[in-house]
């Protein structure tokens, strides 16, 4: 089996064995909790649109070591054309959820390890890469989805891993075994690991010799011993337990991340990928970061497509739909929309083979696109907000609308434009607030500035790859400036 259905999907999520609290409580059905389902319903699509023949191209790829073909998702990048493609099947993808569909991160984690083990067997006579390609086979097979864990709670950020006073805080290695490694720590922030079948772990930073026992690398399935997940809270999330499918904004589709915690894991051989190369760390981290800040450049402008057409809706039904600042607007909105996208497919186009023969993005395009992402969105989202009005974040609940006294209040008062009614009204204003403030916050706003690193994490690197010597050469040579 190559290509699992959404149903399949879901069915095969509902088999695993998390352990996963949420309000001091272990769920035990988290694939049919109220809050979690519509994260679920946001990776199924990716499932849902790789059975559409229209979808084909951009939702499947045949692995050429294996003839199949897979979804992309589990895929490796064997050319620009495979780098382009990513975008725009995010792209797609974030337009049909308006959420984070979290399949990225592990897509994106394939493709740096399948590069970086290489080389570290080229340095070291070690085995994982072959590891790495026998696991990518098997997730290819059963089209799993797979989290990529690479953030560490990382306590005092002035100290490296091993000079943390709690030397848990980064996830490290407690016990070598013959048979494998023992870890403990945490993944913080962890996006679709509810979602999951497996999840693929690898270092968060740089690190140095005395960070040995933390540059590891593993993959182990959700249902390991001693693995369990805490959720995050998110803004109105409670919204969802109350039935209202208007209130929530975006019924049907979301993201929840967790703090996934790792106490005292069992990691067998065969699914090591980097165990105490602490050279090889900072390389891997560089390709996934780049690999990563890509994505943003084919999500994000997906779910600014959506937040974009809801804001013009909103003119619309506002009555305001032909007032020149508002149309305006829009073209602002759609400008800066179609930047990062133009960023997202730049860095994809001037990508260029590894030594292992992965494709890997230009990097210092890479990091200008995630650099713009943790800019635009937010002036994407001012400007929804101030096309929608203050009725987004001050309407009545649905239950007001429906109720028999105060119904006809609500209708009546709160209706704008005469041909529309005034539940549709709010259901578009529902959702530009679920985009702007609410329960989106992981899909859109906030994960645009902190997601795939933090702006100063971009900056560093803009600045490592912007290659200012060769830059002051030319200056001078214009300048008949000799030294």
């Amino acid at each position: 089996m190559a290509l699992m259905t959404g149903e399949e999907y879901i069915e095969s999520i509902r088999k695993i064995k998390m352990q996963v609290y949420m309000f001091g409580k272990k769920i035990e059905n988290p694939v049919d909790d109220p809050i979690l389902r519509p994260s679920l319903n946001s990776v199924r699509m990716t499932y849902d649109l790789a059975q559409i023949p229209e979808y084909k191209d951009l939702m499947t790829a045949v692995d050429p070591d294996t003839g199949k073909t897979i979804n992309r998702f589990c895929h490796i990048h064997r050319s620009t054309q495979d780098l382009m493609n990513k975008v725009k099947m995010q792209r797609l993808c974030g337009q049909k959820t308006a959420a984070c569909f979290q399949r990225c991160v592990g897509m994106d984690a394939f493709n740096a390890e399948w590069s970086t083990t290489y080389e570290v067997d080229k340095v070291h006579g070690t085995h994982y890469h072959e590891n790495f390609v026998k696991f990518l086979h098997y997730v290819q097979e059963k089209d799993l989805t797979v989290d990529g864990a690479m953030t560490d709670p990382k306590g005092d950020r002035s100290k490296a891993p091993h000079a943390q006073e709690d030397p848990d805080l980064y996830l490290r290695v407690v016990e070598r075994r013959p048979d494998g490694v023992v870890v403990r720590g945490a993944k913080a922030h962890q996006t679709g690991i509810l979602n999951s079948h497996e999840v693929l772990v690898m270092p968060t930073i740089a690190m140095g010799p005395d960070d040995k026992d933390y540059a590891i690398s593993f993959a182990v399935p959700l249902d390991s011993p001693n693995l369990f997940m805490i959720v995050g809270r998110q803004s109105c999330d409670t919204r969802k337990l109350e039935g209202s499918k208007m209130d929530v904004g975006n019924p049907e589709f979301g993201g929840v991340e967790a703090l996934t915690i790792f106490d005292n894991v069992f990691v067998p051989n065969d699914r090591i990928f980097l165990n105490g190369e602490s050279e090889f760390a900072g390389m891997l981290v560089e390709r996934f970061a780049g690999y990563h800040r890509q994505s943003y450049g084919g999500c994000k402008v997906g779910v600014g497509d959506v937040l974009i057409g809801a804001a013009a809706v909103a003119a619309e039904y506002n009555g305001a739909a032909k007032a020149s600042h508002i149309k305006d607007k829009l073209i602002e909105m759609t400008h800066l929309n179609e930047t990062l996208y133009a960023c997202g497919i730049a860095c994809s186009a001037e990508g260029q083979p590894t030594e292992s023969g992965n494709y890997l993005i230009n990097l210092l395009l890479a990091n200008v696109c995630k650099q713009n992402v943790t800019r635009f969105p937010y002036e994407i989202v001012r400007l929804a907000e101030d096309i929608a009005g203050g009725l987004m974040v001050t309407a009545p609940s649905e239950k007001d609308l429906r109720d028999p006294k105060l119904g006809a209040y609500v209708e009546k008062y709160l209706r704008g434009n005469p041909a529309v009614t005034t539940e549709n009204r709010l259901k578009i204003l529902r959702l530009i607030e679920n985009l702007s403030l609410g329960t989106a916050a992981v899909g859109y706003r906030t994960e645009s500035m902190h997601g795939a690193g933090s702006p100063q994490a971009q900056r560093i690197m803009i600045a490592r790859q912007g290659n200012l010597g060769a830059k002051k050469k030319l200056a001078k040579a214009i300048a008949h400036i000799e030294e």
